[in-house]
């Protein structure tokens, strides 16, 4: 009898929900049709989210001025919550375009139920006042964190560092040292893709990607004025798996930094200047272990930097820089355009001589080529306790960019050459170590 009971019950529920469909199928389909009623009703936000696999949310449905002169933070922070906590598939968020949203230091957490894209048609606007971090983190502004399957495209992203940049010790000594945000962090998110952005004038770093894993970086602008301060471009740190292509970095610092256990990294076809170049470190601050592994940098036109490609590392450290590959490397008027730094020392006063260092080894170099600001073209400043192991040149040829000589440095540097080297390295193809030695030959033209 049980079974009857328990039969009719499910075929009772079955008619009641045959008719509820009907009643909403005979009242709603000759209007708008069903999608239309599923917009016009958002009070029934679990209800929609069955029978969508998607979600759009336009921050200027909820309130968004978008004059970048009005603050957008609460709506952002709320439009962000309910895309994160939708139970739908994918969930959208959208910056209209001619919105300028003015937003103010802003966590944004994760893990969320949604696969979340952050369409910015528009621009995200910083304040320009420094006072506005009083009492939040001074070492961000927009800081992502723990969201997985998380993409970011399109429109711009404006940092607004001017008075941050005034106001720092490198430009004037007498005003104290003071942390500035990094623009855009992006902290443990996996499966991550961030393109098409423009980010510009960042209050220090623009773009930082820390203890990620699976990051696709493409068509990306990233600009400031030459003069800021420690203004990177693109860092990358303690991350794996990540890959920057088809970008422009010109900053007051590094356009592209590899710190501190990050390994498997592939740079590819970036333009960088003006700046500080393609740096890996600096690492082993402060005794610190670091690791950096696995990385190749294919592809690259840097033009009036600092340094080309470099490696810099602070005596007293721990840990190594291995497997490193630069290779197709274009450059016009660089200074340092190889260098290996392990006596970098970034401060007002000396750095003491160390009894320990960062190793150094297997760092390749394949078809470098262009003109060199400064005479010394390659420099490998190895440590005397860890001497640099397993360099290599191939088919590199850095001439003078006024016409005179170039020449290599060598300190404590051990490795081996093929095809064309110019100016030709200095360091040892054998076991023993090298005192100091410096090599020229006469100007070759450039190609």
């Amino acid at each position: 009898m049980s079974e009857t009971v328990s039969v009719s019950s499910s075929a009772l529920s079955f008619v009641y929900l045959i008719i509820y469909w009907g009643f909403l199928y005979s009242n709603f389909a000759n209007a708008r049709g069903f999608d239309s009623l599923l917009q016009q009703l958002p009070q029934l936000g679990a209800f929609r989210n069955i029978f969508e696999s998607k979600i759009v949310l336009n921050v200027k449905d909820y309130g968004a001025k978008g004059d970048g002169i009005k603050d957008d933070t609460k709506v952002f922070a709320e439009v962000w919550d309910m895309a994160c906590s939708s139970k739908v598939k994918q969930a959208r968020i959208i910056i209209p375009d001619g919105s300028h949203c003015l937003v103010r230091p802003i966590s944004l957490a994760g893990p969320c139920i949604s696969k979340i894209t952050l369409m910015i048609s528009g621009s995200i606007v910083a304040p320009s006042n420094p006072d506005v971090w009083h009492g939040n983190d001074t070492h961000k502004w927009l800081y992502f964190h723990g969201v997985d399957h998380l993409t970011v495209e399109g429109g711009t992203i404006d940092g607004m560092g001017k008075e941050w940049w005034n106001s720092s010790c490198k430009i004037d000594p007498k005003n104290p040292c003071r942390h500035a945000p990094t623009a855009i962090t992006f902290h443990r998110c996996n499966n991550l893709v961030v393109k098409n952005l423009m980010i510009i004038n960042g209050q220090q770093m623009h773009i930082a990607f820390t203890t990620c894993d699976g990051v696709a970086v493409s068509r990306l602008g990233v600009f400031a004025p030459s003069g800021s301060p420690n203004t990177d471009g693109i860092h990358i740190s303690a991350s794996t798996n990540v890959e920057v292509k088809d970008s422009t970095v010109g900053t007051g610092d590094d356009c592209i930094s590899i710190v501190s256990n990050s390994s498997k990294v592939k740079i590819r076809n970036i333009v960088c200047g003006p700046g500080h170049g393609i740096s890996i470190g600096s690492l082993g601050k402060s005794g610190s272990c670091d690791q950096v592994s696995d990385v190749s940098v294919r592809g690259a036109f840097l033009s009036n930097t600092e340094n080309g490609l470099r490696i810099k590392t602070w005596q007293g450290g721990s840990g190594f820089v291995s497997n490193v590959k630069f290779e197709d490397v274009l450059m016009e008027n660089v200074s340092n355009p190889i260098i290996i730094d392990q006596y970098y020392c970034d401060s007002s006063k000396a750095c003491p001589n160390k009894t320990c260092a960062v190793n150094v080894e297997n760092i390749s170099y394949v078809n470098i080529k262009g003109t060199s600001a400064s005479q010394e073209a390659i420099n490998f400043a190895c440590s005397d306790v860890a001497p640099c192991e397993g360099l290599y040149l191939e088919d590199v040829q850095l001439v003078s960019a006024t016409g005179g000589i170039t020449t290599s440095f060598c300190w404590e540097a051990r490795g081996s050459t093929s095809g064309t080297v110019y100016p030709p390295p200095c360091y040892s193809p054998c076991s023993s170590f090298i005192n100091q030695v410096t090599s020229s030959i006469p100007h070759l033209q450039a190609i």
